[in-house]
């Protein structure tokens, strides 16, 4: 069981990749600063966060993560997919995977739960990934029928893991960063992306 998040990070993907079936938490409330509304990329000036703009339901109460709508007053997508080129032009699988990724950005999306959905579409697809996936329909503090990676939303749950280095594209500069978004895999890695996650589903102890 996994929260949808947007271009989840790579041991949340670790969970995915190597599952048959995946469980999304729909019923969850909305918290900030998680990876529900980010996620991180390796730049030219390092560790870059990316951060979809949300409406906040001020004295309204707690609000559920499926009922948080995008604030698309200002061209937020054109600005992040110009900071993704910036970052992975020169990557060798940036123009292989462009159009697809592209066409995520090219949508409107009035909630985040669509967006975070049409986020992982894409990436399974270009991963080659083929799941069933289904939702709760009620919020349940635990779960003993499949296992239970909703901790992974939280943005330091990766400085956990180990993941083995991969060549980046600013690495010469900043080092391996570690656990960013699947993006990162991807555009890096490329075919070998898949393989290079179920390597790694000892960490997940799957």
């Amino acid at each position: 069981m996994l929260h949808p998040t947007y271009f989840a990070s790579i041991i949340q993907y670790v969970g995915i990749a190597t599952a048959d079936k995946v469980t999304f938490e729909r019923e969850d409330n909305y918290q900030k600063q998680t990876y529900r509304n980010r996620c991180y990329i390796c730049g030219p000036n390092g560790k870059q966060l990316l951060s979809v703009p949300v409406l906040h339901a001020h004295g309204k109460g707690r609000q559920k993560t499926k009922e948080v709508r995008i604030d698309n007053s200002f061209s937020w997508q054109k600005d992040m997919f110009r900071s993704l080129e910036a970052s992975y032009r020169s990557s060798p699988f940036f123009e292989f995977y462009e159009d697809d990724i592209r066409s995520v950005f090219d949508q409107r999306f009035d909630f985040l739960m669509d967006l975070n959905l049409a986020s992982f579409e894409v990436v399974n697809a270009c991963l080659g990934l083929d799941l069933s996936i289904d939702f709760t329909s009620a919020y349940q503090p635990q779960t003993l029928e499949s296992k239970d990676l909703r901790s992974l939303v939280n943005a330091k749950s990766g400085d956990q893991f180990d993941l083995e280095p991969y060549t980046q594209v600013f690495d010469n500069k900043h080092g391996f960063l570690s656990n960013l978004s699947i993006l990162d895999l991807l555009f890096n890695e490329g075919t070998n992306a898949l393989t290079y996650l179920q390597d790694h589903r000892s960490l997940l102890k799957i």
